[in-house]
């Protein structure tokens, strides 16, 4: 075997390093002494086993230690200190649901390079897990067993040739523990200095066995994480969505007094105008003397969310060359989200109803109505807020073996894998129909409070009950051995070879009993779906070493999927270390996503738009129409639908990569590693976004369905194989050490990536829409961001500050006055924390998370339903202080 290097060490520090893991490898590197020969290891992006300095891949890891030292207590905020993670969904997009206005079921997940979270492979020791059913299309982060980890690999290089589908962005590997002995007991608690958002988390693990003495070790850990809810009201920055000094009023026209529209007379109006409606909820603003509804006021910032997971490994030797283990996890994720109680809209107010303006119910008289039946749009208050209860969970069953054959190092498992997810009304809504029947016959009163009959009739209207859930599951067995074979200029070649056959199933239900009777809840249009398919794959990868400090990897993988064909994916690395200061990698590689099951079999469902529009027909630029059929309170700056579904024509998404970087070592103290990117990825899958449909109606105008009156029915915007996205840019790594001095060892760790170019077209052959620094269709692309990390140890004491930070964007500015556009600003969070370790077993940590308090910064985003801010991006809590303790027996 071969021996470490001065500056293979140092490459392998600057793969390794990142900011959370800095001295992961520099402790195995220590460890090891010039007699001892360095162990081949298997690392993510490459099915060779091989020391990690070997590698052509940029690969970062993350050390578990110490993300938990930083107080990072999940797998989404871990991820969200990868600069070349783009965005990350965690929580609080719960809250309203997903762009499409649908519920995420609490899903969590990561996005390398901007791709989308369906590009970015997340795996659990090297192998898959099942994605999240809604949508099928990535791995719910809140599974990961954090408190399992021993480190976190991050391939930030494309993959498809390696692991398959998914991995175009770049690949995730979390990788447990290996064994464990003895018992740990762990108890954290994040106190907020404002009220809100307390997080508390205890966990227990234990092991008993010695592989090498005993020939076994079995161990699990079980761990309880707890977040307590934090609402808009609760911090100044997110009270409102109606903010004039910037030009914000991101409100609905369905409110509480319902505003009504007289088809006789056409006029609008709401008889609580004049009193201020029902402020601050609603506010006497706009024109035709309507209300409108600032609903921001009444959602959640955070919900409240509660997260159990067990985890556990049991590994065998069976003999000196054979050894057996079998993996379980069971996760659950259980969140209690809160939005604006229900919207109803197109109820009708007939003239004898005694809550008729002007008739004995006490509605103020309106001047100029023509006695007809009005259309009234109504937010009833007093039915509470929309409260749904999401419980996700997900099992995972792996058993494997592993060891030498000959002179093959070879691995193989079964494993089972599967996500499920359900959704609960648990208050708020109502029954469509009942509630109509209740303002049409004169019960419900859509312009005051309630009198007894119309709670009690409100109550009666309640709807309960489980809406939809879903389910993926994955079996599978894989096997590759590898091995060196003949001798070349510069080394041993190494060799690999492997198979995977894999069943993928999904299953998705929606209780149409209940979502069909709740149109508020973006589901009523909603159908069951499901689907099932095989998958075939071979591959093979080969390491040439062609002469002394030059070698070439090749690997090349064919899938075949029963429902969306065949495709093979090669990948070329090569890495040259012409001196012990310069090592110079890169790569060439194509990738592909097959659809999903999700986007290929969904049936056509009907369901809200994210975000308020006006009918280009009825009501062009917000000014009601002559047309006899138009209805302000329908037509105009308001949710409309969209007719959403899969396409069993789509085809795979395809990409190609290529990279290049250079390791520099000047001094055996400073580390700097530079590494170019390019992705160009064609036949995107998405729907294309509602935003751009109603922004030209000329172009798009088949796609809005009509009525048989005109009237709108929805947009249609289904699942498609969209145009390209091209994107580039630099990620940047500086590692200094000062090595043991008499005041301690200090390091200095930077980790940023630059996005230099990052372009889009909604359709084949349409213009490129840049990205780049501002925000488009759903999302800004930052130009840069990175994670500082200054840390010191001496003895028992040790202690890190560290910076995550983002450059700002041009915001999303829509409907926006053009004196009140939105420049985000930079941000960024300092976390400040020290561990002491002096006590035998125990291990002491206190911090401050966001140690300057950085509240976020303005947003007029409408994407979310937060409003004011951008949840995806920024730390909504504020300064909190961290406390963690450990004790080992």
């Amino acid at each position: 075997m071969m021996k470490e290097t001065v500056m293979s060490r140092s490459v392998r520090l600057v793969c390794a390093g990142g900011l959370l893991g800095l001295g992961l490898m520099a402790q195995t590197a220590l460890a090891q002494t010039a007699d001892q020969p360095m162990q081949r290891v298997e690392v993510t992006g490459s099915s060779i086993k091989r020391l990690v300095s070997e590698t052509a891949n940029p690969l970062t890891v993350f050390k578990a230690e110490d993300f938990v030292k930083q107080g990072l207590t999940t797998a989404q905020e871990v991820l969200d200190r990868i600069p070349s993670n783009s965005s990350s969904y965690s929580a609080g997009n719960t809250v309203g649901g997903n762009s499409s206005g649908l519920p995420t079921g609490g899903q969590a997940s990561a996005d390398l390079r901007g791709l989308g979270g369906d590009k970015t492979l997340v795996l659990l020791n090297g192998r898959r897990i099942a994605n999240h059913p809604y949508d099928g299309a990535s791995v719910d982060l809140n599974i990961i067993p954090v408190s399992a980890l021993e480190r976190v690999e991050v391939l930030r290089d494309g993959a498809s040739a390696i692991y398959g589908t998914d991995a175009i962005g770049g690949v995730i590997n979390f990788i447990t523990r290996r064994s464990v002995q003895g018992t740990t007991i762990t108890a954290e608690a994040i106190l907020p200095r404002k009220v809100g958002a307390d997080e508390k988390r205890v966990n227990i693990s234990s092991g008993f066995g010695d592989l090498d003495k005993d020939g076994f070790n079995v161990w699990g850990v079980f761990d309880y994480h707890k977040l307590d809810i934090l609402t808009s009201q609760q911090r100044e920055f997110s009270k409102t969505g109606v903010i004039p000094s910037r030009g914000l009023n991101l409100t609905s026209g369905t409110t509480f007094p319902g505003n009504f529209f007289d088809p006789g007379s056409n006029i609008t109006g709401n008889p609580g105008r004049a009193t201020g409606c029902d402020a601050p909820f609603s506010l006497p603003i706009g024109g035709g003397g309507t209300c409108r509804q600032d609903y921001t006021r009444l959602i959640d910032n955070l919900p409240a969310q509660e997260q159990t997971a067990f985890f556990g490994k049991a590994t065998f030797k069976i003999n000196n060359d054979h050894q057996a283990t079998i993996e379980y996890l069971h996760a659950e994720n259980d969140v209690l989200s809160h939005t604006a109680p229900p919207p109803q809209t197109g109820l009708t107010l007939p003239r004898t109803s005694k809550y008729y303006p002007g008739n004995s119910g006490g509605v103020p008289a309106m001047a100029g109505l023509s006695g007809q039946p009005l259309s009234v749009n109504w937010r009833p208050t007093e039915a509470g807020q929309r409260e749904i209860n999401s419980i996700g969970a997900a099992d995972r069953l792996s058993i494997g073996a592993e060891g030498l054959l000959g002179a093959w190092d070879y691995k193989t498992a079964f494993t089972l894998s599967e996500s499920r997810s359900a959704e609960w009304f648990t208050g708020g809504y109502v029954q469509d129909s009942g509630f109509a029947a209740g303002v049409a016959n004169g019960i419900l009163n859509p312009f005051g409070k309630q009198d007894a009959a119309g709670k009690a009739y409100l109550d009666s209207v309640a709807l309960r009950g489980k809406v939809q859930d879903g389910k993926t599951r994955n079996t599978g067995i894989d096997f590759k051995a590898s091995r060196e074979l003949m001798d070349l200029a510069g080394g041993k070649m190494g060799v690999a070879v492997g198979g995977e056959l894999r069943r993928e199933e999904a299953d998705f239900f929606v209780n149409r009993d209940i979502a069909s009777q709740a149109a508020s809840s973006g589901l009523s249009g909603s159908q069951s779906t499901s689907g099932s398919r095989t998958i075939k794959a071979v591959f093979a990868e080969v390491n040439l070493p062609l002469i002394k400090d030059l070698e070439v990897q090749f690997a090349t993988r064919f899938d075949d999927y029963s429902d969306a064909g065949n495709t093979t994916n090669p990948k070329l690395g090569v890495r040259y270390q012409p001196s012990k200061q310069v090592v110079l990698r890169g790569s060439a590689s194509t990738g592909f996503r097959a659809p999903t099951l999700f986007e290929k079999n969904a049936p056509q469902s009907k369901n809200d738009t994210n975000n308020s529009y006006n009918d280009p027909i009825l009501c062009p630029g917000g000014v009601p129409s002559s047309n006899p059929i138009t209805n302000p309170l329908r037509d105009c700056d308001l949710q409309q639908f969209k007719l959403q579904g899969g396409n069993p024509n789509l085809s795979p998404e395809k990409s190609k990569t290529f990279a290049f970087g250079i390791v520099l070592e000047p001094i055996p103290q400073a580390t700097l590693a530079v590494d170019y990117w390019n992705i160009k990825l064609k036949d995107k899958i998405n729907a294309l976004p509602e935003e751009t449909i109603y922004g030209n109606y000329a172009k798009y105008q088949d796609r809005f369905i009509r009525n048989a009156d005109g009237s709108p029915f929805a947009i249609l915007d289904l699942k498609e194989n969209l145009g390209k996205v091209n994107t580039d840019g630099v990620d940047v790594s500086l590692t200094l050490r000062s090595g043991a001095t008499s005041w301690g060892n200090l390091t200095f760790s930077l980790d940023g990536t630059y996005v230099h170019k990052y372009e889009y077209q909604d359709e084949r052959e349409g213009p490129f829409t840049q990205n780049v620094g501002r925000y488009a269709a759903n999302n800004p692309v930052f130009r840069w961001k990175h994670n500082a990390v200054i840390g010191w140890r001496m003895g028992v004491w040790s202690a890190s500050l560290a910076q995550s930070f983002k450059t700002g964007y041009t915001d999303q500015n829509l409907d926006i006055p053009a004196q009140f556009l939105n420049e985000v600003p930079s941000y960024s969070l300092w976390n400040l924390s020290a561990t002491y370790t002096g006590i035998k077993g125990l291990s002491l940590t206190g911090g401050v998370k966001n140690l300057l308090d950085k509240e976020p910064p303005f947003s007029n985003q409408g994407t979310l339903f937060q409003k004011g801010y951008d949840p995806r991006y920024t730390d909504p809590v504020g300064r909190s202080l961290y406390l963690r303790g450990s004790y080992s027996f």
